[in-house]
Order: C-alpha cells, then sequence, then structure tokens
C-alpha cells in the first residue's frame, strides 16, 4: 500500500514538472513570435532569453533570501512542550511522527509515565539571574 501511494506521488509529480516544462517552453515561443512582430527575429531570440534569464535570477535571489530567514528561525529555542513538539514536527517530521506514536504508547500503557515525562519537559530550571 506505501509503495502504490510513492508510486502514485512520483508519477503526479512527473507530469507536473512536464506539464510546466511545456508551458514555459510555449511562453518562450510565444513571447519570441510577438517580439518577432516588432523587431528582427535575432533580436527577439536574444530579448526572449535575457527576459528568461533574468527571471530566473530574480527567482533565484528570492529563494535564497527565504532559506537565509530559515536559519534564523532554527536557532531559536523553543518554549514549552507543544513549541518544542510543533518545532519537532516542522523540521523532522518523521522523527516528530515516531516520537509521537512513541509517546502515544507510553500514554496507554502507563499513564503516570506518560505525566511525569511530560512535567519534566515543561519544567523550568530553577537557577537564579545575577542582577
Amino acid at each position: 500500500m506505501f509503495g502504490k501511494t510513492l508510486i502514485r506521488r512520483a508519477v503526479a509529480t512527473a507530469v507536473a514538472a512536464g506539464a510546466g516544462f511545456v508551458a514555459i517552453v510555449a511562453f518562450g515561443a510565444t513571447v519570441f513570435y510577438a517580439l518577432s512582430l516588432i523587431v528582427p527575429p535575432l533580436a527577439a531570440a536574444a530579448i526572449t532569453g535575457l527576459l528568461f534569464a533574468v527571471v530566473a535570477l530574480v527567482v533565484a535571489i528570492v529563494f535564497l533570501r527565504s532559506a537565509e530567514g530559515d536559519d534564523a528561525d532554527e536557532d531559536e529555542e523553543p518554549e514549552g512542550l507543544a513549541a518544542r513538539a510543533y518545532h519537532l514536527f516542522r523540521q523532522r517530521p518523521i522523527l516528530g511522527t515516531v516520537a509521537g506514536l512513541a509517546g502515544g504508547w507510553i500514554f496507554l500503557r502507563n499513564p503516570a509515565l506518560a505525566t511525569m515525562v511530560a512535567a519534566a519537559f515543561t519544567e523550568k530550571s530553577h537557577v537564579r539571574r545575577r542582577r
């Protein structure tokens, strides 16, 4: 069952990528022929290539800047059990799922132990701050 789902997702991804590629090529041809009506074909080809290069550069810059912003979020230590669980699921979904299943199993087997573990995670340190 897991294999069929994985294969279906892979096929859907390949179809979407192929459709996107065809759409971009068709858009490029449309831009080229529209520019050919105004400028010579050699200039239309150069302008079309330049246009696609600029779009690729803008997309790369946007993704690189968003990747830099994600690193700053990782450095912050989440407080509380819920924030830690959310951070774990967001950064490592498989590990978070396994931890959730293990926690559920512990809770079903021994609710008192689960309460102690939850208290340990939510407990703040009692170190006094010097002013």
